[in-house]
């Protein structure tokens, strides 16, 4: 083994580092082949990511963010923005220069240990697989607005709506990961034709609002503007943050990526300006056409409002296929994420081998598709869709600030490493990055925290029962070690 693949010898057990070059070669390299197929060129990965972005954030929880900070939840989306944004130089950069499936995990795995990395896939799992399940609960609620809107008839609350919300089992959630699931067990060249087509509807769909809304926008709306404050804004930017969770999603197809370390930065960047501007312009349109102390109950707000503005149903009909097909293609990205970054886990041996098992046909991992999905679709049906987007920013903001603390430790560490994006005025934006992500996450509830801490716990726990004694790198490491 080269020199460059052994472990650092001033770290041992959880701390022990995996070098960036002993993962690109199980990679393929990070350029050429390896157990996945490379047919993602820059619009897929873009479109991947605006995607796994763009959806729920904006179509649902516009109405739990706005009672929270008036209509100054246009600064929270900006504040936000800017949050994500400092991240996703830090994501641009480490992407760059480890194209591979784990994202933040692989990039915390090279700099900061095995054991930082286990929790950083651990909080993926928020970020991921339990923001799907509240894409998911969102999906349900406009497939009632159009069955509503265009059949007079709606799908009662013991099947539409999770316990603690009036129901009992919530069907339409299911059924909406389960044809990701089906899609996505295609292949990844499928999967990412459908959801390029899905991404361009997606985008009529809120051009089309916008449209509408506008036609009704009274500047009186808008005042006061910040009713509730400095504290208002920074609570909605906490909420909203949740609407940029997905962005990162490219980073997670490092190994299917054409020319991952020129199109894996372009594509994190581009989508994230792309979604601050929908996101700013459909917020300033709600807004103006709808006073913000009326938002509240309401999971299906743009259709509300372009049903009031043209007194009929015909355009909320369409918003609701709109976002049915738009909220539909976040379920897809996303999950597509989370197997990608339980493959990098598994085949490192930190959780089980089934997740790593490549299908010969489809070059996709079929197996680990299909229990990721089970369990998200099961979780998509038992919790309400509150608690399900205030865990996922937690998981989120703490994976971001090890991806910014990752890019200052490899900058240290690995000056010599070939890179496809450096992240401009470092290391303030690193630092920014962190700074910011704490804030947001200081911002959020004691409930939350305790959810989070003990997730965290059970982490920690199945890492040292199953993780530390199966990983792979620390076998290999300890062994050339005793030669």
């Amino acid at each position: 083994m080269p020199a460059s693949h052994v472990a650092p010898r001033s770290r041992s057990g959880v701390l022990r580092t995996k070098p960036v070059d002993a993962i690109l070669a199980e990679s393929g390299g990070g350029e050429g082949e390896g157990g996945l197929r490379r047919s993602m060129g820059l619009l897929e990965l873009t479109f991947f990511s605006v995607g796994a972005t763009l959806g729920t954030g904006i179509f649902v929880i516009l109405a739990e963010a706005v009672p929270k900070a008036g209509p100054a939840v246009v600064i929270s989306f900006v504040l936000a923005a800017v949050t994500a944004l400092f991240s996703a130089l830090s994501y641009a950069e480490l992407a760059g220069t480890i194209p591979v499936s784990g994202s933040s995990y692989s990039y915390a795995y090279a700099t900061l240990g095995e054991g930082i990395a286990w929790v950083c896939g651990w909080c993926l799992l928020l970020e991921y697989g339990v923001s799907i399940s509240a894409v998911a609960v969102g999906w349900g609620q406009y497939v009632n607005e159009l069955l509503d809107s265009a059949f007079g008839v709606s799908l009662p609350d013991v099947i539409s709506q999770p316990p603690g919300d009036g129901g009992t089992f919530n069907v339409p959630a299911v059924v909406v990961v389960l044809l990701a699931v089906v899609l996505l067990v295609r292949g990844v060249s499928e999967s990412a034709v459908a959801n390029t087509i899905m991404v361009f509807i997606k985008l009529i769909t809120l051009v089309f609002f916008c449209a509408i809304a506008f036609t009704a926008f009274k500047h009186g709306n808008l005042t006061p503007f910040a009713p509730l404050g400095a504290a208002g804004i920074s609570a909605g930017a906490s909420q909203v943050f949740f609407s940029y969770i997905g962005f990162d999603a490219a980073s997670t197809a490092g190994e299917e990526a054409k020319n991952p370390r020129r199109d894996l930065p372009l594509a994190i960047l581009i989508s994230l300006g792309i979604v601050t501007i929908v996101y700013v312009a459909v917020a300033l349109a709600a807004l103006g056409a709808m006073p913000w102390d009326q938002f509240k109950g309401s999971e299906a707000t743009l259709a509300q409002i372009v049903t009031d503005v043209t007194g009929g149903s015909w355009a909320s009909t369409i918003l609701s296929a709109g976002a049915i097909i738009s909220i539909a293609s976040v379920v897809l990205t996303v999950l597509y994420g989370q197997t990608r970054i339980l493959f990098a886990m598994a085949r490192d041996g930190l959780i089980p081998p089934i997740f790593a098992k490549v299908n010969s046909r489809t070059q996709s991992p079929v197996a680990n598709t299909l229990i990721t999905g089970a369990w998200v679709a099961l979780l998509a049906a038992l919790v309400p869709l509150g608690r399900l987007t205030e865990a996922t920013s937690i998981g989120t903001l703490f994976a971001f600030t090890l991806v910014n603390i990752g890019v200052i430790v490899l900058r240290r560490t690995r000056p010599d490493l070939p890179r496809g994006f450096t992240s401009p005025f470092f290391p303030i934006t690193p630092l920014l990055g962190v700074g910011f992500c704490i804030y947001l996450m200081a911002r959020l509830s004691g409930t939350t925290w305790q959810v989070f801490l003990v997730w965290m716990a059970a982490g920690v726990a199945i890492y040292f029962l199953y993780g530390y004694r199966h990983s792979r790198w620390r076998a290999e490491a300890g062994a050339e070690a005793d030669r």
